[in-house]
C-alpha cells in the first residue's frame, strides 16, 4: 500500500475535527441545524487553513443520508453513507471541484453552468466548489453572475480564494463570506503532537515548536514539514535535527546578541555575527529570531507573568526583560523588523546584518541599560534650541528662513604635540571675524495708491451688496468689479448708471443685460446701464489689490523687525527671508 502523506491522512472529515476555525464551524453548524442555508458561500484565507476541507464537509452535511439511509441535512455528517464516502474519496458526481487557476476562461465556466439546469443525480444538492476564484477572467465572472444570484433550489456555490481583494464586488455581494484565520503556533503545535501520537512517533517539544513557527499559520504546511522532518530524522523528531533541516537560528544566538546590545559591547556583537557566518546560519533568520525574542520581552515588560510558564525559554526572556529598559526594547524591535527588509539591498546578507546591529548600538537611548550609557552626552552634541518668541498677530504663517549649518566646534582646546605652532598667517586666519551688521530688507516697491472718489465708494458698496446676495457671478461679477463708475443718476426714471471698463470681453451685451437686471433688483427700481471702453482708475478690483499690497508690506515689515529674526540674520551672514513666504491674515 502506498504511503499517504499526513496532510491528506489527517484531513478533517467533520466540523468537530476542524482545528483553529471555531468561528466558521459555529456559524455553519447553526445554519445547517436551523435549515437557514445560503445559496453561495465564499471562504477566504491563506493557504492550508481549511478552505477546501470546509467545502467538502459542507457538501457532506447537505447530502448525508445517515447510516440508515433516511437522514436529512445535518451538521454532523455520518461519514458512512454512500454520499459521505464518495465525497471523501472525490468521486461524488454531484460535487464538482473546479480549479480556477487552470480553468479561468469563460468557456470552462459556461460549460459548468450548462450542467446547472439538470437536477442532482444521486444527492440532495449539487455543490459547485470553485477554488482560487479570484483567478477567473472578467468575462467568466460576468457569465456566472446571474446564476450565482438566482441559482436553482438544488444548487449551492462554494467559492474559495486566497486574495478576496481581486474578487469583483458584484460577486462578493452575492455570497456569504467567511474568513478562515491563520492558526496560532500553539494550536498548530498541539495538533502536531496529537497527530504524531496517533502515528507513534516520538518528538521533542522544541522540534514541534520550530515546526509550528515555520508553518506560519498553515496547518497543511505544518504537516508537510512534519513529514519532511520524520524522513530527515529517520523516524524521530529531535530539536537539533529539525533546526538543521529548517536552517533555523538557535534561540541562544539571539540571546547572546541581545545581551551584547544591552551591554553596549560592539566587539561581542561583531564576534557573534562572525560565528553565525561560520555556521552558515541565515542573517534574515537571525533577525527573525531576535524579533520573536524582543516581542516576548516587550510582553513580559508590559504584562509581567503573561508568558507561557511551560516554555523553557521563558526564564531567559524574563531575565533579559529585567535587564533592558522597555523603551529600548521597543526601539530594538523596530530596528530589527525594518532591518529585515534592507538585507537584499546590502552587498551581502552578513554585512547587512552587521549594519542593522550597529544601528542598534548607535541609536541607544541616553542613560538606558548600563552605567556606561548613563554618562553625559559628548560635547559635540548641539545644545537645545532656545524657545521661539510668539509671532505677531498680523502674521498667519511663519516665514521660511534659510539658515546655513553652524561651523563645527573644535574637538580639543589644545593642539596635539606633533603639530607645530601656527605661524602669523595661520593665527591671523584663525582670528574671529567681526559680527556682521543686521542686513536691511531690500527696498519695497511702492504700493500703488488708488485715487478714491465718492462714486467709487458707492459703486464698491453696491457691488459688494450684489455679490453677497449672490445675484452676480462669473463674468457678470467680473464686469462689476473691474468697472469704474462714471455716473450715477438716481433721480432719473429709470436710474441711469455709467461704467467704464477696459476689457472688451466683459462689455458683451449679455453681460451688460445681466448686470443691469441685478442692479434693478438691488435698487428696487428700473435701471438703464451704459458701459464705455476705457481704463478704470477707481474700480473695486483695484481697491482690493491696493489693500492686499498694503497688508503684505505691513506683514513683511513686522517679520523683519522681529527681534528673533534680527538675531538670526545677524548671526548668520547668508540668512535671508525667502520672498513670498510671509502671508498676512
Amino acid at each position: 500500500m502506498s504511503y499517504l502523506v499526513l496532510a491528506r491522512k489527517y484531513r478533517p472529515r467533520s466540523f468537530e475535527a476542524m482545528v483553529g476555525q471555531e468561528h466558521v464551524v459555529q456559524a455553519l453548524s447553526n445554519a445547517l441545524t436551523q435549515q437557514r442555508l445560503h445559496h453561495a458561500y465564499l471562504f477566504t484565507g491563506t493557504r492550508g487553513v481549511g478552505k477546501t476541507t470546509v467545502s467538502r464537509i459542507l457538501a457532506k452535511s447537505l447530502n448525508c443520508t445517515g447510516a440508515d439511509g433516511r437522514g436529512g441535512i445535518t451538521a454532523q455528517p455520518c461519514g458512512v453513507c454512500d454520499a459521505c464516502r464518495d465525497i471523501d474519496a472525490g468521486r461524488f458526481v454531484d460535487y464538482v471541484e473546479l480549479d480556477a487557476a487552470s480553468n479561468r476562461g469563460v468557456e470552462e465556466i459556461s460549460q459548468l453552468l450548462d450542467q446547472a439546469v439538470y437536477k442532482p443525480v444521486l444527492g440532495r444538492f449539487k455543490v459547485y466548489m470553485i477554488d482560487e476564484v479570484h483567478m477567473l477572467s472578467n468575462t467568466a465572472f460576468n457569465a456566472m453572475l446571474k446564476t450565482l444570484e438566482e441559482p436553482p433550489e438544488y444548487l449551492k456555490f462554494v467559492l474559495a480564494t486566497t486574495d478576496p481583494q481581486k474578487v469583483p464586488p458584484t460577486v462578493l455581494s452575492r455570497c456569504l463570506q467567511f474568513n478562515l484565520r491563520p492558526m496560532a503556533p500553539q494550536t498548530v503545535q498541539e495538533h502536531l503532537a496529537a497527530v504524531l501520537g496517533e502515528e507513534g512517533i516520538a518528538a521533542e517539544p522544541g522540534a514541534l515548536r520550530l515546526l509550528a513557527r515555520a508553518a506560519r499559520g498553515s496547518m497543511r504546511d505544518a504537516l508537510s514539514l512534519t513529514d519532511q522532518a520524520i524522513a530527515f530524522g529517520s523516524g524521530t523528531l529531535a530539536e537539533a535535527g529539525v533546526r538543521q533541516m529548517l536552517g533555523a537560528v538557535d534561540r541562544g544566538h539571539a540571546v547572546r546578541l541581545v545581551e551584547a546590545l544591552s551591554a553596549g559591547d560592539g566587539a561581542a556583537v561583531i564576534a557573534a555575527v562572525d560565528g553565525l557566518r561560520e555556521l552558515g546560519l541565515s542573517a534574515s533568520g537571525t533577525l527573525e529570531e531576535m524579533a520573536a525574542l524582543l516581542q516576548q520581552m516587550a510582553v513580559q515588560q508590559a504584562v509581567p507573568g503573561a508568558l507561557d510558564a511551560n516554555d523553557p525559554d521563558t526564564p531567559t526572556v524574563e531575565r533579559l526583560a529585567a535587564a533592558l529598559p522597555a523603551d529600548e526594547t521597543q526601539l530594538l524591535y523596530s530596528i530589527v523588523v525594518h532591518g529585515r527588509g534592507e538585507l537584499p539591498l546590502a552587498p551581502d546578507e552578513y554585512s547587512g546584518l552587521v549594519m542593522v546591529l550597529l544601528r542598534m548600538l548607535a541609536f541607544r537611548p541616553a542613560g538606558a541599560g548600563s552605567a556606561e550609557r548613563a554618562a553625559p552626552r559628548p560635547a559635540h552634541v548641539p545644545p537645545a534650541r532656545a524657545p521661539v518668541a510668539a509671532q505677531p498677530a498680523a502674521v498667519a504663517a511663519a516665514p521660511a528662513l534659510r539658515v546655513p549649518a553652524p561651523p563645527p566646534v573644535a574637538r580639543s582646546p589644545e593642539p596635539p604635540p606633533w603639530v607645530d605652532a601656527p605661524d602669523e598667517f595661520e593665527a591671523a586666519e584663525a582670528a574671529p571675524l567681526p559680527v556682521a551688521p543686521v542686513p536691511q530688507p531690500p527696498p519695497r516697491k511702492p504700493v500703488a495708491a488708488v485715487a478714491t472718489t465718492p462714486l467709487g465708494d458707492r459703486w464698491a458698496a453696491l457691488t459688494a451688496q450684489m455679490a453677497g446676495a449672490g445675484s452676480i457671478g462669473a463674468l457678470v461679477r467680473e464686469l462689476a468689479v473691474q468697472s469704474e463708475c462714471t455716473s450715477f443718476d438716481d433721480t432719473a426714471q429709470p436710474v441711469r448708471i455709467g461704467l467704464r471698463v477696459e476689457r472688451e470681453t466683459l462689455r458683451s451685451a449679455a453681460n451688460v443685460d445681466k448686470l443691469q437686471a441685478a442692479l434693478a433688483q438691488a435698487l428696487g427700481r428700473p435701471v438703464q446701464l451704459q458701459v464705455e471702453a476705457g481704463v478704470a482708475e477707481d474700480s473695486p478690483a483695484r481697491r482690493d489689490a491696493a489693500e492686499r499690497a498694503r497688508r503684505q508690506a505691513e506683514a513683511e515689515q513686522i517679520i523683519h523687525d522681529d527681534p528673533l529674526v534680527q538675531a538670526l540674520m545677524a548671526q548668520y551672514k547668508t540668512a535671508r527671508i525667502v520672498p513670498g513666504s510671509v502671508k498676512p491674515h
